[in-house]
């Protein structure tokens, strides 16, 4: 498979605190990479270095084959032109309609017109299961239904790679559910690659093709669900114990969304 991101010996540090002491990982095109560990250990640091928000101390961060350590400007901004993101608070304008919130990509990126532009948000909210609120505001839907807009919008410009900051939060199971079968769906229609950061264990496992896990300044693992959760490494041993318990059976937990296909 082509890699869609490559983070080479990736270090990073804010005044005398070093966040990441070497990071490495391959993400291939088309798949599910999940990314866990702790609280305020740096996941949101990696997103950051493979958004070109962060500019590494050393190493590399590559995507698609461009180092955006090394790039900047309108060359920047053409990579980013593939990226789709979903924040942790769906980040929506409060003073925007829905409609206006999922518009917004294709009115500050594109010249078409507005009539193409009510047909695509159209489909993606119906992708969303979201007919007839185009002019309600965030505020007068709830928690689910707002990341479900967040994502139609992240969706917009049908880019080559979406990221995910801890998508459920504030969600219950129900939720949650939700949310995964509507990646599942929208992943299998539109074969982006997905670089998701969770901390929703075991419940991600079933969407993610790679898991790593972020300890101590690197990433361990990137292992399937299945090779993680009987890793040898220590630290994958111990995050799997204190977060999980039992061996995670994906086929019998939680079955009310779709498992992530095999590739």
């Amino acid at each position: 498979m082509t890699a869609a991101i490559q983070l080479i010996d990736v270090k990073k540090s804010f005044g005398r605190q070093q966040v990441l002491s070497g990071v490495n990982i391959t993400v291939e095109e088309g798949t599910t990479t999940v990314i866990v560990g702790p609280s305020g250990m740096g996941k949101s640091v990696i997103l950051k270095h493979m958004l070109g928000l962060v500019r590494p101390d050393s190493g590399q961060v590559l995507v698609f084959g461009k180092d955006l350590a090394k790039i900047s400007g309108k060359a920047l901004k053409e990579v980013r032109r593939d990226f789709g993101v979903l924040f942790q608070n769906a980040a929506l304008f409060d003073s925007m309609t829905v409609f206006d919130n999922v518009a917004l990509p294709l009115r500050e990126r594109t010249d078409l017109p507005e009539k193409k532009i009510r047909e695509s948000v159209e489909e993606k909210l119906g992708m969303m299961d979201l007919d007839g609120i185009n002019e309600k505001y965030p505020a007068q839907i709830s928690g689910g239904m707002r990341k479900r807009v967040g994502l139609a919008r992240a969706l917009m410009l049908n880019p080559r790679i979406v990221f995910f900051d801890e998508p459920t939060t504030g969600l219950d199971v129900h939720k949650s559910n939700e949310i995964y079968r509507l990646f599942h769906k929208t992943q299998s229609q539109l074969d982006y690659t997905a670089v998701i950061v969770s901390h929703d264990v075991p419940k991600i496992f079933k969407l993610s093709d790679k898991v790593a896990l972020l300890h101590d300044g690197k990433l361990q693992g990137n292992l399937s669900p299945e090779e993680f959760q009987l890793s040898d490494n220590h630290a994958i041993q111990a995050f799997v114990k204190t977060t999980m318990g039992p061996i995670y059976s994906s086929d019998r937990e939680e079955p009310g969304y779709s498992e992530k296909v095999q590739r």
